[in-house]
């Protein structure tokens, strides 16, 4: 991905308008997107006086796509391929992938930079033929395959409010040549008309229509284009993809209005927007989250399964692990990811994992973290069992003490704490009372060998069924801040993280007031204000969080730590140079 480029991209791909202020997020002014869940909407499930499509052969084919994956920025990286780090997609990359066990991919296409003038906007033959060589390759495979028309959403469709022929007219011819392409396709073939739409600053009703207006035109387009088009499944997405009740009930009304058995409702799902990111001090998978995507999952199937619609997820995951391990603690992620497999199961749900290269490395095609994809290829089938946390902190400067998690079984029964091969012994070195795990300090004393900082031991707490629960014995002591002069461009403050990791970090003023780009909450958000760099001992704050500080006014930083422990650090900025000490 080009740097410059990312920004926008990003807030594009969360399903925000470039420049969108993210204290409308938090006051609940616009949806959480097409990435987030539900925010402030009691909107409730909206019947229909037309008869809905019963259970048929969609809802069976739809079904048999779970579990299902995303080629994420490839074909629908601009202007090329290749423009976003991940490499030229091969067969070798598409045969591995569906041995993983994934039963559909979903190949995001973008087709603006290889599209000529009006009014024929002709696309390229061979970008066209790229795009089909990719599809076969995926259908020779046994997987089902989904293409769409993917950042065309915010490069030039998201402009019909105030340019609508143009757009309409560009759409047309974009998805008359899509489908001719395609029509001999066999079924497992599935279009979907447009990613994550989204109408720049038109009101609710007007955005309604206008997304109401591309989808039947979509619809009416590849039915009219023959072949294997005249029953094709075809997928609709909500405005900006987003699960918000109002814009599924508007959705329902759409398919039900077009009597047409074989089309799916669609929608992106990434969790709860402060716990995605990490922002707002939301650092768990608490309640708040958990509810968020239980109301949302729900929604989906009251709205849609229960009405005869077939549901798939076209993107989920979360947002801060775009940007790879660190924003969101590994632990709460195997928490988030076990329980939106089973939302998902038990809401008959399609989910298909969105993936730009942060999961599964397609150069030497294995996962980047083994363990956190055996928890969700788990939650397909089966739950397994969590805990408070995945990992015991011990203070390297104190005497060792007893340390308790508590279990979440979620139907499992527990069976034993290992280490590697060897089961530790109940009774002497845990005990067990309901669900509270008590290590014993005597345990941990062995297993802390010489209290190096860091990791010292790993266990495990294995269940009846599901993946077991990892456990880390750390060592650590209270991290030490230095002071620093430095440009605002590459401001880092030194730091010894004496074993800890970096939770989250606040951002004040002398008189209390919250300082950084996330003004409406003093915590502020992991990578994009401020990210650890571990290797090189260092706290970076980024040129976001110092710009929009105020000159000569000095900044209090508290830093929590997933110890518990907190360091506080004060910084002023005059003019590009910032000087930062502990006091």
């Amino acid at each position: 991905m080009k740097k410059q480029q990312a920004p926008q991209h990003r807030r594009r791909r969360w399903g925000l308008a470039a420049g969108t202020p993210l204290a409308l997020i938090a006051a609940g002014v616009i949806a959480y997107g097409g990435v987030f869940g539900t925010f402030g909407d009691d909107a409730k499930p909206q019947a229909s006086a037309a008869t809905a499509p019963g259970p048929d052969k969609a809802m069976a084919a739809v079904a048999a796509m779970q579990p299902g994956w995303n080629l994420g920025n490839s074909l629908d990286a601009v202007p090329n391929e290749t423009n976003w780090g991940q490499p030229r997609t091969t067969k070798a990359l598409l045969d591995s992938v569906r041995a993983q066990g994934f039963k559909s991919i979903r190949i995001p296409v973008t087709w603006s930079d290889h599209q000529g003038a009006a009014p024929k906007y002709a696309i390229e033959r061979a970008y066209m033929s790229r795009v089909k060589e990719v599809v076969d390759w995926a259908i020779a495979d046994g997987f089902y395959v989904i293409i769409d028309a993917h950042h065309d959403s915010w490069q030039w469709a998201g402009k019909m409010s105030t340019d609508h022929d143009k757009v309409l007219a560009r759409f047309h011819a974009t998805w008359s040549q899509i489908a001719t392409a395609f029509r001999d396709e066999p079924a497992q073939l599935v279009f979907e008309s447009v990613n994550e739409p989204q109408f720049g600053n038109a009101d609710n009703t007007r955005k309604a229509g206008l997304l109401n207006e591309l989808n039947t035109t979509f619809h009416k387009i590849v039915r009219a284009s023959g072949g294997g088009n005249k029953n094709r499944l075809l997928m609709l997405p909500t405005e900006v993809c987003t699960p918000d009740q109002r814009l599924m009930n508007n959705l329902a009304t759409t398919i039900k209005s077009l009597h047409d058995p074989r089309l799916i409702a669609t929608v992106h799902y990434y969790g709860y927007f402060p716990f995605s990111v990490n922002v707002a001090g939301s650092t768990r998978f608490d309640t708040q989250s958990r509810n968020d995507l239980d109301k949302t999952f729900k929604g989906m199937r009251d709205t849609f399964v229960a009405q005869g619609i077939p549901v798939v997820v076209g993107e989920y995951g979360l947002l801060g692990y775009d940007n790879g391990p660190g924003a969101v603690e590994r632990g709460e992620m195997l928490k988030y990811f076990e329980a939106l497999g089973h939302a998902a199961r038990t809401n008959k749900v399609t989910t298909v994992l969105w993936d730009n290269g942060s999961f599964y490395d397609r150069a030497k095609l294995r996962w980047k973290d083994a363990g956190l994809f055996r928890q969700i290829k788990s939650s397909w089938t089966t739950r397994s069992a969590t805990a408070s946390s995945d990992s015991v902190f011990l203070p390297k400067s104190a005497p060792v003490k007893d340390r308790t998690l508590t279990l979440n079984p979620n139907g499992a029964t527990f069976t034993a704490l290992e280490q590697g091969s060897t089961k530790l012994v109940g009774g002497r070195d845990y005990t067990l009372s309901g669900n509270r795990l008590t290590l014993k300090a005597a345990a941990l004393n062995r297993l802390v060998g010489n209290r190096a900082y860091g990791v010292d031991a790993t266990l495990q707490a294995t269940f009846s069924h599901g993946v077991p629960w990892p456990i880390r014995v750390i060592s650590y002591d209270t991290p030490a801040l230095s002071g620093i002069t430095a440009a605002t461009g590459s401001f880092r403050i030194p730091t010894q993280f004496r074993g800890d990791e970096l939770a989250t970090m606040e951002a004040t003023y002398a008189d209390g007031a919250n300082a950084g780009p996330t003004s409406w909450t003093p915590y502020q958000q992991f990578n994009t204000a401020f990210a650890p760099d571990y290797a090189n001992k260092a706290i970076r704050l980024t040129p976001a969080l110092l710009d929009s500080v105020k000159d000569n006014a000095r900044v209090k930083l508290t830093f929590h730590f997933w110890s518990g422990t907190t360091s506080t650090y004060y910084v002023t900025k005059s003019g590009s140079t910032v000087t930062g000490t502990t006091s």
